[in-house]
């Protein structure tokens, strides 16, 4: 910023930042889920109270570093579009946002692959041009997941036990805030070959193991629907989907479960 002669603000949002995403990010483990916690910044934080301030400065939009893209179709709604670098799309972190925001933010990042932009920061003699890409949640950047949880609920995890789909007890786990589904390292336990974690019981403090096929499904249920678009769809709705950041998307088709949740069946 100031290598560019803009105006420069810093605001205070620690204790914000504490209560909608850190603290949510562990009350998530604690109930047995993996969060992601971006999801919760950029829709409490940047695209909450950032851009609530953003405004009362008088200023027209948003622009963030994020690599998305957003583009206003004919009917005048916007869409959010994944990044033209498909290896650093961050589409998924944003869908919370509202057709308001969409409106009012920019992605200058989101048309250009990374190298391009690290190239255009080194023409600026800009210090970050060759800054490591982050990798780590912000607040955990050991990784160590269950050691940041204790240390935000100031609870120690319990251990529990370790039990097959039949229920069957196999050994003891050590809380369950230190495993996520579909997990197989670090698990600590004897085995005849490969097991995975297939579900977490945290009403029981369980975590059930077994082998990969345990995992195998081709429906899942999303809680909490946001449609970008400000209305549902016409059910069945086709479209693709993928339950892990990394995954190619799959085909499938999307059915109304509940008040504001859907089934996915792929």
């Amino acid at each position: 910023a100031y290598a560019l002669g803009m105006p420069y603000y810093v605001f205070n949002y620690k204790d914000a930042f504490r209560e909608q995403v850190m603290a949510r990010f562990a009350a998530a483990y604690q109930h047995g889920a993996t969060p992601n916690p971006c999801l919760d910044c950029n829709r409490y934080l940047k695209f909450g109270l950032l851009e609530t301030r953003a405004r009362a400065l008088g200023c027209d939009v948003l622009a963030t570093g994020h690599y998305a893209r957003i583009e206003q179709l004919p009917d005048g709604r916007y869409t959010l579009k994944k990044a033209v670098d498909a290896t650093k799309d961050q589409s998924y972190v944003l869908a919370w946002l509202t057709q308001e925001q969409l409106a009012h933010t920019r992605f200058p990042l989101g048309g250009l692959h990374k190298t391009e932009a690290r190239e255009i920061a080194e023409a600026h003699g800009f210090c970050n041009a060759h800054k490591h890409d982050s990798q780590d949640i912000c607040f955990v950047p050991d990784g160590d997941y269950a050691a940041a949880v204790e240390r935000l609920t100031g609870a120690h995890s319990e251990p529990g036990r370790f039990v097959d789909t039949q229920g069957k007890v196999l050994g003891t786990h050590r809380g369950i805030i230190h495993y996520t589904v579909g997990q197989r390292r670090g698990l600590r336990m004897p085995s005849d070959g490969k097991i995975y974690v297939v579900r977490i019981r945290p009403e029981q403090n369980a975590v059930v193991v077994g082998p990969d096929s345990a995992l195998y499904t081709n429906e899942c249920f999303v809680a909490n629907m946001h449609w970008i678009s400000g209305e549902a769809p016409a059910f069945p709705y086709r479209c693709s989907a993928k339950t892990r950041y990394r995954q190619p998307e799959r085909p499938c088709t999307v059915y109304p479960a509940g008040q504001s949740g859907v089934r996915l069946v792929f």
